[in-house]
């Protein structure tokens, strides 16, 4: 006897092989129409039976023959599973009469479907499809009610008859729906001329499924549409690598090894999507006289030379109130008890006195204290000032240590939702209220953790800043990068073309900590004492995954919380590496077993290999600027809310609803989220997070396994960021000589970015 789990976590058990009937759907009694999930009651010649599958475009009423098995279902009895259906045109008078009294068509009830039948007998279907005009011949059937009726069954056929079509090239009833929103009965003919239009227009559709999708259809290996869609994929695949261009070598053989066709084909293809506006190729010469060509997607390209011209737009401001303003600054000293040293004073004359203005810094350099200063005297003039920064955690913790209310970025310019542009419908933009048109109403905004920001994000903020405010970029340019393409604070201080100032010394009451000064002895490329004579930086030296996964449970549930005065849901584990005995996906398989274990009093789903449970921290993966969410009152009622919830975002699974088929995750800014059952892909449990997604959080206490890895990944950078991670301890468990080789490799991913480049070209 066989048991099969279904999509909505119940199982079913086997009782007989496949069988084939024939009858009409009587009423459904569940129904998905996200992805055409359903449960229906079939009349039968026999019997009246239950089945349930997946049944896009299915209506009550409508005929149809269906094969699957016989299941029990544990708790509702003998069910046909359905393997295979398919809608048939209803013939006998009856049959029609039932299709039309369903309720399916709108504007036709048991009374209208009677006078139709009436009137029209066995060919009521015909007439409507064909010869609508003629419905009018029936009392109570207007124009537009017939032309109504028309339509609505035209299309429901339609519906059907492309998702059988699209079945056949791989295409899941899920997207088959969505291709017949987007085309309608014109599908067929967009599969059959280009099927590479889906990549660019089909959010979920990339080259890859396209591609499958043309050779099932037999469009030809060299056909121009493939080239440029294969050409556009490398260069999209390359910026979620962080790129915004590519070399054109580099280029070449990226599509070479996609498409499997001569480089000189796809040569040949280039200057046609420049002339399309699909691409940029900048000439580039280099110190030694050598010239490269860059390959840029038309959007990259233009978003970094937009950033350019914006940022020299802003920064060529006179300001001369720097001078006046200065005066106050004792006085602001001794107002929030602190002492400025040079450099500080610097950071603050310079904000004072520049339209872009950038502070860098590693910890414990003052940073938030001069930030806290500058604010002080920008208040002291009545200048309205805005801060924010790219994440949630972020945002929150510059409110706290500077007392002024901080956003996120995405808050900040007031997100309204996606755009597509032209790049592939998975290459999606945000869309802000704040832009050029409706710019943000301030005399100053201040960015902190701006490595963090991304070529499009920086974009969208420079269009909602108009000249006269002033910008303020704050950040660590030794931690990693964003992960978005691009690398914008590295950029605009290599540029050399904006006021700067980098703090260095380390003061008094951070050098207590170790945390801070190994982090910056990593940074200078020095070994760091690994003896556990420290108070917050702690290495356990192990050579054992096993014995690993052990004393990390046993510091997340034990030893730390009480140590770091903390949750042990707080306690964050930071690894390098996503797969691997220490990767990402292997630990929080484990960590989710001891920390949130199963119980018959938390209700969990299983989503492909992930059982999501709830109680379970959670992260989301990829920005999504469709989901909606509520921050709730103590009352319970929603207090705001809002859409966009984005790739690093960590929260908890506070609700899991099989009835309603919902997960709901509330964030650490206390926005609540609900996802339907059958779209999780964008969630992942997040007991244990890549380094490189912990960009921007700060963790009571973090713990980082180094047992080994690709060389490219351990190097000094992500070391660096993943120790900065911590506010009062940072545990190591694993191999020293791991570590060490960590701080000597300054072998990072080089990213292929043009931003100093145009910010020469503009200033």
């Amino acid at each position: 006897m066989d048991r099969e789990y279904n999509n909505r976590g119940l199982f079913y058990v086997i009782l007989k092989p496949m069988e084939r009937l024939e009858g009409y759907i009587d009423h459904f009694l569940y129904y998905n129409d996200s992805n055409g999930y359903g449960v229906f009651e079939l009349d039968t010649e026999d019997d009246d039976i239950i089945c349930v599958g997946t049944f896009p475009g299915l209506t009550q009423g409508e005929t149809i023959e269906v094969s699957g098995e016989w299941t029990e279902h544990p708790t509702y009895g003998p069910q046909l599973k359905v393997r295979e259906w398919k809608a048939i045109e209803p013939s006998a008078v009856i049959d029609i009469e039932r299709y039309l009294a369903s309720g399916a068509i709108k504007g036709v009830g048991p009374s209208i479907a009677k006078r139709i039948i009436k009137r029209f007998g066995k060919d009521a279907l015909d007439v409507i499809e064909k010869e609508p005009e003629r419905l009018t011949e029936i009392k109570g059937i207007s124009e537009r009610i017939a032309q109504s009726i028309a339509v609505q069954v035209v299309e429901r056929r339609g519906l059907r008859d492309a998702v059988m079509l699209l079945a056949k090239y791989g295409i899941s009833n899920n997207m088959a729906l969505k291709l017949y929103e987007i085309y309608g009965v014109a599908v067929e003919n967009v599969l059959a001329e280009n099927p590479y239009r889906l990549a660019d227009e089909v959010d979920g559709i990339g080259f890859k499924k396209a591609d499958e999708i043309a050779s099932k259809i037999g469009i030809a290996v060299d056909s121009k549409y493939r080239i440029n869609s294969g050409v556009q994929y490398v260069l999209s695949s390359a910026s979620a690598e962080g790129h915004t261009f590519l070399p054109k070598e580099e280029l070449l053989n990226r599509a070479y090894e996609l498409l499997g066709i001569p480089v000189s084909q796809i040569t040949e293809v280039l200057p046609d999507m420049m002339i399309d506006k699909r691409i940029v190729v900048k000439k580039r010469i280099s110190d030694n006289g050598d010239e490269t060509e860059e390959v840029y997607l038309s959007l990259m390209y233009y978003e970094e030379l937009n950033c350019a011209r914006m940022l020299h737009e802003l920064s060529k401001v006179d300001y001369k109130s720097a001078d006046n303003l200065m005066g106050l600054l004792d006085g602001i000293e001794t107002e929030l008890d602190i002492e400025l040293d040079e450099l500080q004073r610097q950071a603050v004359y310079k904000a004072l006195d520049n339209g872009v203005f950038i502070l860098t810094g590693g910890p414990g350099t003052g940073k938030t204290t001069a930030i806290n200063a500058m604010i002080k005297l920008f208040a002291a003039s009545d200048m309205s000032i805005m801060l924010a920064a790219p994440t949630g955690r972020a945002a929150k913790r510059m409110t706290e240590t500077t007392g002024y209310e901080s956003k996120t970025i995405h808050r900040l310019l007031e997100l309204s939702g996606p755009v597509v542009e032209g790049e592939g419908a998975g290459d999606r933009r945000a869309r802000f209220d704040r832009n050029e048109d409706n710019p943000l109403d301030t005399d100053v905004v201040i960015i902190d953790e701006a490595s963090m920001v991304d070529i499009h994000l920086l974009y969208a903020l420079l269009k909602a800043i108009m000249p006269g405010t002033r910008l303020i970029l704050v950040g660590d340019d030794n931690q990693l990068p964003s992960v978005g393409p691009g690398q914008i604070l590295h950029d605009l201080i290599s540029s050399d073309r904006f006021a700067s100032v980098e703090l260095k010394k380390i003061f008094r009451q951070a050098a207590l900590s170790d945390i801070v000064v190994n982090a910056h002895k990593i940074n200078n490329g020095e070994e760091i004492a690994l003896d556990n004579k420290s108070k917050d930086f702690f290495f356990l030296e192990r050579d054992n995954a096993d014995v690993i996964y052990k004393h990390m449970i046993q510091l997340i549930t034990q030893k730390l919380p009480s140590y770091v005065e903390a949750d042990p849901m707080q306690i964050q584990v930071l690894t390098p590496t996503r797969i691997g005995a220490l990767g990402v996906e292997t630990l929080n398989r484990i960590l989710q077993k001891y920390i949130n274990p199963e119980s018959k009093d938390k209700p969990e789903y299983t989503y492909g290999e992930t059982i999501y449970r709830l109680g379970d921290k959670v992260m989301q993966i990829k920005n999504n600027y469709n989901l909606n969410w509520e921050i709730m009152s103590s009352y319970g009622i929603p207090a705001d809310s809002g859409t966009g919830v984005f790739n690093g975002d960590i929260g908890v699974i506070i609700d899991i609803n099989k009835g309603l088929q919902t997960l709901t995750v509330e964030y650490d800014d206390r926005r609540r989220v609900i996802y339907p059952l059958s779209g999780l892909d964008e969630l992942e449990l997040a007991y244990a997070v890549t380094i490189h997604k912990s960009q921007g959080s700060e963790y009571p206490a973090v713990i980082i396994p180094l047992l080994g890895g690709p060389r490219m990944l351990l190097n000094r950078n992500l070391l660096y960021t993943g120790v900065t991670r911590a506010k009062k301890c940072v545990t190591i468990l694993g191999s020293r000589n791991t570590v060490n080789t960590m701080i000597h490799n300054i072998n990072e991913k080089n990213r292929y970015t043009g931003l100093a480049a145009r910010v020469g070209e503009i200033l």
